[in-house]
């Protein structure tokens, strides 16, 4: 048995969504309350007891929230925040003791899933073994929400009230990650990794090795460019062309592969409005004119850090 599982991580993220539905409902000056606090209240009925109800049904609760995104029923309300002098002289005011709830996160990850992990009483463990490391995170999110309650003496309602506005700017972006992971779930189960692995055999002298680190590396970022999510593309370019080529054929260290691969399909990520949480919400969050400016700036990055990526692969993954 487990005192914290991911299964009550879970549920704080769904009853957090939840307040936020509600919220949206009962502003009755929200141009959309009723179709943003179904789309919100639909994604926290599924965080919140996705581990009970059929998959069928969360697959529909999906669906609904697919249609109202559609529809152009989940926006925002406009609030009125602090002028940009207010929060300049805030945030001046509290100087460093800005980052420290930032920094507390990574640091409570790491010595839970290290520490915290190992901990067990009898048949008692303090964290679920598997999702350690993903509960540790929590731990340290919680852990910052109070330390910068204290830093900044917020009201109490300033989380989910800050929270709601962050979450309306993001709108239905938030789901696009799962979305776009379960994409590549699908794309592997009906094959299409052969299809691919056919293709760059056919086109690639692929009995070269370096050829193969190319093309797998290539692919992994050009397929999470298209989908946006590198999870996405792992499953169908290492079921494609990393383990039939770099592995069976050429005999490549597997871990190696792995890792490597999952860079390269990160600098994909650099380089794509599909990955919209990571590169239009922020440009949406920091008022920017050009909302492809945060793209547009990580392009050389991502082009450079997949150069080496290769070079690495090549160098390493026959070699151990």
């Amino acid at each position: 048995m487990t005192v914290v599982s991911i299964g009550a991580l879970y549920f704080i993220v769904g009853a957090i969504l939840l307040l936020v539905a509600l919220r949206i409902v009962t502003d009755r000056q929200h141009p959309k309350r009723w179709g943003s606090g179904l789309f919100w209240g639909l994604l926290a009925v599924t965080f919140m007891f996705g581990g009970v109800i059929p998959p069928l049904v969360a697959g529909y609760l999906v669906l609904i929230m697919v249609a109202l995104a559609v529809m152009k029923q989940v926006g925002g309300r406009v609030v009125q925040q602090a002028s940009r002098e207010g929060r300049a002289a805030s945030a001046e005011r509290l100087g460093n003791r800005l980052f420290w709830p930032t920094l507390l996160i990574p640091g409570v990850a790491v010595f839970g899933s290290v520490v915290l992990s190992r901990i067990q009483v009898g048949s008692f463990r303090l964290l679920e073994a598997k999702n350690a490391t993903i509960i540790a995170v929590g731990i340290g999110a919680l852990v910052a929400l109070g330390a910068a309650m204290r830093a900044t003496r917020a009201p109490s309602g300033a989380p989910i009230a800050e929270g709601s506005r962050l979450l309306q700017t993001i709108g239905w972006t938030l789901i696009l990650p799962q979305m776009l992971a379960a994409l590549g779930g699908i794309f592997a189960h009906a094959g299409v990794g052969a299809v691919v692995a056919d293709l760059v055999g056919r086109v690639l002298p692929t009995q070269f090795p370096s050829v193969a680190v190319v093309a797998y590396c290539l692919g992994m970022a050009l397929f999470t460019i298209c989908l946006g999510n590198a999870f996405a593309a792992f499953a169908v370019i290492t079921g494609g062309i990393g383990l039939p080529l770099i592995v069976q054929q050429h005999h490549g260290n597997p871990a190696i592969m792995a890792a490597i691969g999952m860079l390269s399909g990160y600098c994909g990520t650099l380089m794509t409005p599909m990955a919209a949480n990571f590169n239009l919400v922020p440009a949406m969050l920091l008022e920017l004119g050009d909302k492809n400016a945060v793209i547009k700036a990580q392009v050389p990055i991502g082009l450079a850090i997949l150069a080496a990526n290769i070079v690495l692969m090549n160098f390493f993954v026959y070699r151990f």
